[in-house]
């Protein structure tokens, strides 16, 4: 079973996210800042992150940077979920490492169906 880890300061988009990916089926962990976020990938080793970006200690973007030049971690799958959804956002989102970007409000079957695509 794929571990996925949810990160987002904000706990009802949290809850949200964790309650949508739960139902599909999959395992999934949750921290609320970047720290947090880099302490629990080297703990449990995830499959995918899903990150958002504005986070009050690290944001989103430099925890990508971190992992990608970990190399126990570059590979690593990494979702922008953000309410951040000018192209120029997403535009950054990808140059810092992120695999997909998805912005909020999201259609959960447009989350779930990059989640599915990028654990194949």
């Amino acid at each position: 079973m794929s571990k996925i880890l949810v990160v987002d300061d904000q706990l009802s988009h949290q809850e949200m996210i964790v309650s949508l990916l739960k139902k599909s089926g999959l395992k999934v962990m949750s921290a609320n800042s970047g720290a947090k976020a880099l302490e629990q990938t080297e703990i449990h080793k995830p499959d995918l992150i899903i990150l958002d970006i504005v986070m009050p200690d690290i944001n989103g973007y430099e925890v990508c940077r971190r992992l990608r030049a970990n190399s126990a971690t570059k590979d690593l799958p990494i979702i922008f979920c953000s309410i951040k959804g000018e192209e120029f956002d997403r535009y950054w989102g990808m140059r810092q490492g992120a695999n997909a970007y998805v912005a909020k409000p999201f259609q959960p079957k447009e989350l779930l169906s990059t989640v599915k695509r990028l654990l194949r």
